[in-house]
């Protein structure tokens, strides 16, 4: 095959049907996302009696864990698809991850305080593997596909709005299964098992999708090479890498901080907890809305300057927050709507990012790269709750048993506020300054107009 042949393949779209079954596998992945997220916290503090720093601790310590296995798991990911020529079994394997999503919230009701939080961090950290067997090869079929620039951010935007879907429906059903103002352990145990049932069912169909995508233009494996930790390094030297994943740690961090605080945000400065599926709402249906938005914008401008956008926005939308009550409930439901548009930017362009570098770098260890990413990921996805966490101890937060009153101090009030806004707003600066050092998007789509000139 020529370069111009290649460039022409690499430039073709990819058929709607593989897309959609690629897509569907998000929505079992977005409960895994947001329901430990939106719920594990409060579920701590507020019904297994555990405190503030050692709920923040249970959140935060399986997550050590994942910094090791993810990148393991993207080396043996990229040994499968050496030796086999696909990386299904991982995939498979990870479709047990409902199991543990389940066992999650089934803690014994005899258990409570620091036990209680043992049994969490246990099938966290179960979890958290299982969703890393998924996650891995799923996220590496881009840089496993011979596409271009333009179609990865095809390719994720679709993955992106069925993503939202699994992250809207399971926040905004989580919290009403779960027993809503009067939550029980049985009623979280039942809203576990509800949907643990349509994760699975995703995450089967999402496996069907892979395979459909990589018949229809799937690179051919290269031979199996040495990896282990020098690969990990390797992925690590690259600069681009480097910047990408550090400002996706910030974006990270900062996204599960926002939905860690909602219950709190709404049950303590709102004075009303049922608002917690508004918020939750309000954060995540934008998204719906403005995936296509912003997949124009960045075919318009490219992926990095519409990234740095959204990521501003989010930081304004966040001071807002942090005036709360005064600022009236429109206004505070609009910044979280405001944080929910910029949240799609931040889902979408970084995952079609990825395989850019992946694709620069010239590398067949796609899941080395894909799972440093996803430890990143899982790596935010703990410090954001445990930054709140933090918070809130600092602030002099009582924890309680499910059915017990509590008022809580001016100073637990006024953490649960300025943790919900300042601190956001704070470390997506971080982000900003991080992303801005990634200077790759500019030559891949340069490269990509000279694809589709060709």
């Amino acid at each position: 095959m020529t370069g111009l042949d290649q460039r022409r393949q690499a430039a073709a779209a990819l058929p709607r049907g593989p897309l959609a079954g690629f897509a569907a596998g998000s929505l079992g992945m977005g409960v895994w996302v947001t329901v430990p997220g939106l719920l594990l916290l409060s579920f701590l503090t507020d019904v297994l009696a555990v405190a503030p720093w050692l709920a923040g601790l249970t959140l935060l310590v399986p997550k050590i864990a994942d910094v090791l296995l993810h990148p393991w798991i993207g080396h043996r990911c990229d040994v499968e698809q050496a030796r086999r020529g696909h990386r299904r079994r991982l995939l498979l394997a990870g479709c047990a991850l409902p199991l543990a999503f389940a066992a999650l919230f089934a803690v014994p009701g005899e258990l409570d305080g620091a036990p209680a939080a043992a049994w969490v961090a246990v099938f966290f950290v179960a979890g958290n593997l299982l969703f890393a067997a998924y996650q891995v090869p799923y996220l590496a079929t881009p840089a496993d596909l011979r596409i271009g620039y333009h179609e990865r951010t095809r390719l994720m935007a679709f993955r992106m709005v069925v993503l939202t879907l699994g992250i809207l429906i399971s926040g905004l059903l989580a919290p009403l299964l779960a027993g809503g103002d009067t939550a029980t352990r049985a009623g979280y145990l039942r809203m576990a098992a509800l949907l643990a049932v349509g994760m699975l069912a995703a995450m089967v169909v999402g496996v069907a999708g892979i395979d459909r995508l990589r018949r229809t233009a799937a690179v051919p494996s290269p031979p199996h090479r040495a990896g282990g930790w020098a690969t990990l390094a390797a992925s690590l030297r690259d600069r681009q890498f480097r910047w990408l994943v550090g400002a996706y740690l910030a974006m990270s961090t900062t996204t599960h901080l926002v939905l860690a605080g909602v219950p709190y945000y709404a049950e303590y400065e709102l004075g009303r907890p049922k608002l917690t599926t508004v918020l939750v709402a309000a954060f995540v249906a934008p998204a719906l809305l403005v995936t296509p938005a912003w997949l124009a914008v960045a075919r318009r401008v490219g992926k990095q300057p519409a990234l740095l956008a959204g990521q501003l926005a989010f930081a304004v939308g966040a001071l807002v927050l942090a005036v709360g009550r005064p600022a009236g409930l429109p206004v505070l439901v609009g910044a979280v709507a405001v944080l929910g548009v910029a949240f799609a930017g931040m889902q979408l362009l970084p995952f079609s990012m990825l395989p850019d570098v992946i694709r620069a770098a010239d590398t067949d260890r796609a899941g080395t790269y894909t799972g440093v990413w996803t430890a990143t990921e899982a790596t935010g996805a703990a410090l954001g709750p445990y930054a709140y966490a933090l918070c809130l101890a600092a602030g002099g937060f009582v924890a309680s048993a499910a059915g017990q009153t509590v008022t809580q101090s001016a100073g637990a009030l006024t953490a649960i506020r300025y943790g919900f806004g300042l601190l956001p707003a704070a470390l997506m600066v971080v982000a900003v300054l991080l992303q801005r050092r990634y200077t790759l998007d500019r030559a891949a789509r340069a490269d990509a107009g000279r694809d589709g000139a060709a």
